[in-house]
Parts: C-alpha cells; structure tokens; sequence
C-alpha cells in the first residue's frame, strides 16, 4: 500500500487477484498515489521556476554576445526551458528576455539560432502574456522577416506566431500591414503543406476583412489565383474553408471579383457545393452570389447551373438566397445559361423557391429576376414562359403585385408578367389572376409618386427603384396584354386612356414609347380610338412622328392612322402626309416619290364626298417592324448583390 516504504532491493508482494479486479488494498493505495504525484509535480513546477528565475538575468546578456556560438548556446537552452510551463511563465514575465530572443532572431548568422528563437516566440505566444510581451518588443517585424526564411520549420514558427498575434492582440493586424506582412505572406500560398497553407490563409483573411487597401494588397500579389489554385487542387476541409472565406472578403472588392472570376474561381467553388462540409458549401455560395454579378459571360459553368438548380430545393433559407441570386445574375443576358437553366426545369424549382419565399424579399427579388431572364430572348423562352403556368406559377406571380410593396420584387415581377403575356396561352390566366387591375393600380401609385416630385429635380426613389421604371414597366405589361381583346376591353373601362395620353408627354423617352404602344393596341377598338382622340392625343402623337426613336415614331404612326379611319378625307391626306414624310425623312429621294403619289393616290374630293381609308395595319407603315411588337422582354439587369461589407 506505501510501496515507498520498501527498503531499497526489496519486491512488494504479489497480490493474488485478476488484473480486471484490483483488490481493496489496491483501490486504496491509489488516492495516496495520485497525491504523491501532485506533490512530485509541485515540487518539480517550484524548481523550474526558481531555476528559470536564476537562469534568466545570465541568459539575456549571453543572448546578446558577439559569439554567434554563445548565441546559438543560449537560445538552444531558451528553448528548452519554454517547454515547460513554470520556466515559460517566468520567461514571459521578463520583457528583457523577450526583447533578446526577437534581436537573436533578427541578427542570427546561422539557421538553428533562428530556428530556436522563433521557436521560443511561437511557445511564448499561446499565452496571452506572452503575446503582449512579444507585441512590445517589436517582435511583429521580425517575424514577418522570418516569413521569408529558406527553412520550413522557422517558417511554420513565423505564420503560427503571427497568427496568434492576430487572434488574440490588439494592434496586431495594423503592425503586421505596416510591416508589410501581407506582401510576404500571400507567395506563401504557392506552398503545398496544407497545414500550412490552413493557417497563411487565415491569416489574410483576418488582415484583409473589413480592410480595402489590404484586398488591394492582395490582389497586387497575385492572391486571387494563388486562393483559386488551392480551392482546384486541395481536399482538407479546413484548408478549403480557410480559403474560402478569404475568397468571401475579397468578392465583395470590385477590383478582386474580376480576377478572382478570371482565374476560374466560379468552377472551383462550384465542385465543392456538393460536399459533406456544410460551412465550405455555405461560404462558397455566398462567395459565388458576390461574384456572379461579374460572371455573366463566363463558360464552363454548366455543372455549376445544374446544381444550383437543385439546391433551390432548400429548406436552408441562406442557401436559397444564395442559390436564386446567382442563377438571377448568371441568367442575365446570357441566352446559353438561360436555356439550360430551363432545360434543367430552372422554371419549376424557381416557382417554388417564389411560393416558400413568402416575405423573404432576399429570396422572392432574385427568384423572380431569374424567371423573368429565362422567359425572353433565348431559344426555350416560349417553352419557360408555357412552363410558369404549366406549373401553377401565374397565381403566385400576380399575388407579388399586392401590399405591402417591396418596389424591387414589384420591378421583377411587372418584367415578368409583361414577358409571360407574350405567350396567347398565358393572357386568360394572367386576366383571371387578376393582373391587370393590380398593375393599373401599381401604375396611378408610380405615375402620383413621380408628379408629385416633377417640380424637384430629383428623381423618386423607393427602396432603390426609380417609379419612372415602375411607370415604365406596367404601361409597357399592360400594353402587351392589350393584345388580348378581352384585355383591351377590361384595360379601357378601368379610365387608363387619359393616364396613357398624358404619359405621351414624359420626359422619359421609355415612358412615351410604351405608352404609345398602349395606345396603338386599344386603338384597335372603335370606341377606344375615339377616346384616345377626345383625349387631344393627336397633337403630342403628331409630335412623336419625328422622334429619333424608331419605336415612338412608328407606333405614333399607327396610333393616327386608327384614330383617323373616320375622319374627313382632308384630315386623313395630311396625316398621311405627315406619316409619310416622318417616315422617309432620312431618304429624301423616297421622300420625293412618295410626296408626288399621294396627289395621284388622294386627289382632292369633290364637294359632299368623302374617301374612306382602309383600315392600315401598322406593319405596313414601313419597310421597319413596329419596335416593341418584336420585343420579346425587358431587357435583363443583374445585380452586384455583395452586400455585407467585409
């Protein structure tokens, strides 16, 4: 039981039970040993710290010889005595001898010396002590010196050190910048230790977020593809992560998002979004939505697309802001990833993503962006606009017209239906969901909103969108689902052909050239056209005709010739005049031909006579086609989304 006891020589009994059964002499035998030693380790801790205590005063003078031997002795003894935690906390208590060991490092002739000095630095500093003594001793532009030490081992000590330095002290990452810290560390990624390359690339990260001259930095040295390298070629997760959230900060910089995109970095963090690691995948889909605004005619991202497409199946909110955001930006004028988004049913996991949305605009505004982009101008866009409400999507698209307003998503989704209504198939459900009423209503709110602040030159504004686009975007959806004529019908009895007249007179080139289309729509109905000419439309009409816009002439155009069917053959002669002449008025041979023909054509009539003209379709105005009439949607837009300042 006190086996101390025993005079020296002497064996202790044998006890006579199975290992797996100590015997009660045994269990209490061992308090009595566990406290024998502690009290060895008491005894043995007091010595090394009254040892350490002795030993420091000699070894800081020896650390500063002009012997690079005694040097050299010294520190290998240093290095020793941090091992053990008595003699490390004594060591960090003499701000002496930290000083000593950062100028041995610094002024060492042979690698060993420095190797053992920086690794009495790196055991000082896992002890917050230790890193303010280091701090004070200037031992931050020593160790950035360091980072260009031909010896792994002394470099591995430096980027450790430094890290903690980072961490945990204050002032740290400012000294480290002013060292020039950065542009040591990032060729440390051309490495391939990923141990390593784990802890360099955390460093940058802590320098560079929230910082934009240290991004700068960084791109200066090549970083973006020395991270992109990494995130191709490497498999250990916390390396990958690491470099994924550098790639974070630096996405959001205007500089570094183009090079980061050039050297592939789309692809490359695209492969890991199908890993096990759900922090890698999160910071690589933020990273990919900060990017994607700069990707738009990138290659090679068919893989990428599809699984995109996939995860917006998520329940995961952040993943499916991330995943619609980018397939929002990746889509915009960009008609190959626009079909294979709808060949990959882009359409029917979009419509989803809408109606789990709910109020999460950070969802519902890239979603339908996404569906607006995939329903006009490519080769499936008929097929992604019969696709919306073959998957009950018309409803839930109509629905986001409604209160309260979040203009960006009100902006998407007036785009939307406009394109939707392209389709015949897609005008009784959108007139069912009641989209016209909704976007005659959106329409008098923006039209208000910006003649209330015509007198200011400031433009209106709400949450970022210009209600002279809201204006813009509803005249122009109401003006293709005019083409419907029971649309037309439902859109006149609503009092819209004053609002449209008086748009005809917007300063906003857009504005009159939607509103023109409007009304050459309902023109088409007799008892329209009469409104539309009560209204006083044929003076800004007859004005428009000369408009260097092929879209506002034209359709002006075609809006005189209907409302003139039942004029008097005068008036219809000097329209036909002016039409003519606005036409032709860049050829002024045709100008001239046609002139002489339409004194043969339209001969003055005789007295109680009257020449009705055949009903004109505006096609046949001019060799041009009605501008508009041949718009297959708004044209996209994409957003830089990289929000969060980091």
């Amino acid at each position: 039981m006190f086996p101390e006891t025993l005079v020296e020589g002497e064996a202790a009994m044998a006890v006579q039970s199975p290992p797996s059964q100590p015997s009660n002499v045994q269990r209490l035998a061992e308090p009595s040993q566990l406290l024998k030693t502690a009290i060895v380790h008491l005894i043995n801790y007091q010595d090394d710290a009254e040892l350490a205590t002795r030993a420091v005063p000699e070894l800081t003078k020896l650390l500063a010889d002009d012997d690079p031997v005694v040097v050299n002795k010294a520190a290998m003894i240093v290095n020793q005595l941090t091992r053990k935690e008595a003699s490390r906390r004594v060591l960090v208590q003499s701000s002496s001898m930290v000083a000593a060991v950062v100028r041995a490092m610094t002024t060492a002739v042979d690698m060993e010396t420095a190797r053992c000095a920086a690794s009495v630095l790196h055991s000082l500093s896992h002890q917050r002590e230790g890193l303010n003594a280091i701090f004070k001793s200037g031992g931050i532009p020593a160790l950035v010196r360091m980072l260009s030490s031909p010896v792994e081992s002394v470099l591995f000590y430096a980027i450790t050190t430094l890290h903690n330095l980072l961490l945990h002290q204050e002032g740290a990452k400012m000294a480290v910048r002013l060292a020039d810290g950065l542009q040591r560390m990032v060729p440390l990624l051309k490495k391939s230790n990923p141990k390593f390359l784990a802890i360099t690339t955390d460093c940058l990260q802590l320098l560079s977020y929230g910082n934009q001259e240290s991004k700068l930095i960084i791109l200066a040295n090549g970083g973006p593809e020395g991270l992109v390298f990494i995130m191709r070629n490497y498999n250990y997760e916390k390396l990958l992560w690491t470099t994924s959230r550098v790639l974070k900060v630096l996405s959001v910089c205007p500089s570094n998002k183009p090079a980061i995109v050039e050297s592939g970095g789309m692809q490359s963090l695209g492969q890991h979004l199908t890993g096990s690691s759900q922090r890698l995948i999160q910071n690589c889909l933020w990273t990919l939505r900060n990017l994607s605004d700069a990707a738009t005619k990138q290659e090679g991202l068919d893989g990428l697309l599809q699984i995109l497409v996939t995860q917006l199946g998520s329940d995961d909110v952040n993943m499916l802001t991330c995943a619609t955001g980018i397939l929002s930006n990746l889509t915009c004028n960009n008609s190959r990833n626009k079909t294979l988004v709808t060949q990959f049913g882009g359409v029917e996991s979009l419509i989803h993503a809408v109606l789990r949305a709910g109020e999460k605009e950070d969802v519902a505004e890239p979603a339908v962006c996404a569906l607006r982009h995939l329903t006009s101008r490519h080769q499936d866009a008929e097929l992604a606009q019969n696709a919306v409400r073959l998957h009950y999507g018309v409803p839930a698209v109509v629905k986001l017209l409604g209160q309260p307003h979040y203009w960006p998503v009100v902006k998407a989704t007036v785009g939307l239906i406009r394109n939707l209504a392209l389709c015949p198939a897609n005008q009784a459900p959108l007139r069912e969901a009641g989209a016209i009423p909704r976007l005659v209503n959106l329409l008098l709110k923006a039209h208000q909103d910006t003649q209330r602040h015509a007198s200011s030159a400031q433009q209106t504004y709400q949450d970022g969108v210009r209600m002279e686009e809201i204006v813009e975007g509803c005249t122009g959806a109401l003006h293709i689902l005019a083409r419907d004529p029971i649309n037309r019908g439902e859109i006149a009895s609503m009092q819209t052909i004053p609002l449209f007249v008086q748009l005809l007179y917007s300063y906003v080139e857009n504005v009159k050239r939607v509103s023109a289309g409007v009304l050459c729509e309902l023109a088409l109905d007799k008892q329209s056209a009469e409104l539309i000419d009560a209204e006083g439309a044929s003076a800004p009409l007859m004005e428009l005709l000369h408009s260097n816009n092929e879209g506002i002439a034209t359709y002006a155009a075609a809006v005189l010739f209907r409302i003139s069917e039942d004029k008097s053959s005068d008036y219809r002669k000097r329209v036909s005049v002016e039409l003519t002449h606005s036409l032709f008025k860049h050829d002024p041979a045709a100008w001239e031909m046609v002139s002489i023909s339409i004194h043969l054509v339209y001969p003055r009539p005789a007295p109680n006579e009257s020449r009705k003209l055949a009903p004109a379709d505006p096609r046949d105005l001019d060799k041009r086609e009605l501008a508009g009439l041949k718009m297959d949607g708004w044209m996209d837009y994409k957003t830089d989304i990289s929000k969060t300042f980091l």
